[in-house]
């Protein structure tokens, strides 16, 4: 296995709505439909502040990040400037466990210090065992615990 990462462009942007969908399948948050991630998607990668990375294993698309620069405070111990935050991490079933995520993150950290953040965030949910697990053995460290209420009215 020859694993190849690049930065996306908007030419990925069919790539990243695969990995999208197929992320959104699994054990992840979102409900949006394929049209919604297309639109999303291509949204994200016209914006100077968001940055997609693509991992191949030769030709096959096999995982992909994003990261956005924020602004405003956002779960965050830093109060001196902008963050980046890691907004999605994905590597498909067949390629888990081998480090790919971990070059992603890396990628994505590069990408918020070029823009210079002096922070860098993320979350997941707290049922999700094996996001959690990852994030503390990518160097994150849990700052906040939060269950959201709604109820109609």
């Amino acid at each position: 296995m020859a694993v190849s990462y690049r930065k996306a462009s908007i030419d990925d942007l069919d790539i990243i709505t695969k990995l999208s969908v197929i992320m959104q399948q699994g054990d992840y948050c979102g409900e949006n439909t394929e049209e919604e991630l297309y639109t999303l998607n291509k949204r994200d990668l016209q914006n100077p502040n968001m940055a997609m990375f693509i991992a191949f294993d030769g030709d096959k698309e096999i995982g992909f990040s994003h990261v956005l620069v924020r602004h405003e405070w956002f779960w965050s111990e830093s109060e001196d400037g902008p963050i980046g935050y890691l907004d999605a991490i994905f590597v498909t079933a067949d390629y888990r466990k081998q480090g790919i995520a971990q070059t992603l993150v890396l990628m994505t950290e590069d990408w918020a210090r070029e823009k210079d953040c002096v922070e860098f965030v993320s979350n997941c949910d707290l049922e999700n065992e094996g996001s959690f697990a990852f994030h503390i053995k990518s160097g994150f460290r849990e700052i906040h615990r939060i269950i959201h209420f709604s109820k109609e009215l």
